[in-house]
């Protein structure tokens, strides 16, 4: 894990749906598939804290990274162009296990598609990728040489089935699940799996230094209150705690 920031050089920043854009930084990046930045894109005090985003792929020393513009902090970060540096501290964080093999699921819900395609890539089982959308479908056409099978569903219906991804999704089909998204998809995901296929969630939560210090970004797990940025993002959906 890197313990101080460095600066990332923008390859290119472009919008590949409304509010989504797609990030690329050069420099000497490293980290797996699950794990994150913190991503700085302004000098002044205001807004205080970086902004937590997953790794989406890592070529020799360009990383690409998804994010949604949401607030002040990732609209100013989606004004800066190509030659524009970024503070970046990572990796951090614990990312998914790529030991594991067979039949996998990997089941996305809007920017949760975020860390799929480094992870279709590093997997060695034969994979299918199952991704839901409120309305426009995105990212998907670079993860699909990397996967078997692609399910799509939007909320709108425009894209693929009109609903949830979830209610695609077969458990019984697969060897292992690993799921990134809201985390009431997430929820349904589990509870799907119990008892009949492992699944790895990777839990979004706000953060504030992203290295274990402010305990910020809590969630109760079978074990008690752990932190997303250190403990996780990774998960066993078995360890957290859900509410009927």
């Amino acid at each position: 894990m890197a313990d101080s920031y460095k600066d990332g050089i923008i390859c290119s920043n472009t919008e590949i749906s409304p509010n989504i854009y797609e990030i690329v930084l050069e420099g000497e990046f490293k980290g797996v598939p699950g794990q994150f930045y913190m991503i700085r894109g302004w000098e002044e005090l205001d807004p205080f804290l970086p902004r937590p985003i997953s790794i989406a792929d890592v070529e020799g020393r360009r990383i690409k990274f998804l994010y949604e513009v949401r607030g002040r902090g990732t609209h100013i970060i989606s004004k800066l162009k190509k030659g524009d540096r970024l503070s970046v501290l990572g990796p951090l964080g614990n990312g998914f296990d790529l030991k594991i093999q067979g039949k996998i699921a990997l089941i996305s819900g809007g920017i949760g598609i975020a860390p799929m395609l480094y992870l279709a890539k590093k997997l060695l089982g034969e994979v299918d990728i199952y991704s839901g959308f409120r309305s426009n479908a995105y990212f998907l056409d670079q993860i699909r040489p990397y996967v078997k099978n692609v399910f799509i569903a939007t909320e709108d219906g425009s894209t693929g089935h009109r609903g949830f991804i979830t209610e695609l999704f077969d458990p019984s089909k697969y060897d292992l699940v690993l799921t990134c998204g809201p985390t009431p998809m997430m929820e349904v995901v589990i509870r799907m799996c119990k008892d009949k296929v492992p699944v790895y969630v990777s839990m979004e939560n706000r953060m504030a230094c992203g290295i274990g210090a402010c305990l910020g970004c809590t969630i109760e797990t079978i074990r008690g209150m752990e932190r997303v940025c250190k403990e996780g993002p990774v998960f066993k959906g078995e360890e957290v705690v859900l509410y009927d």
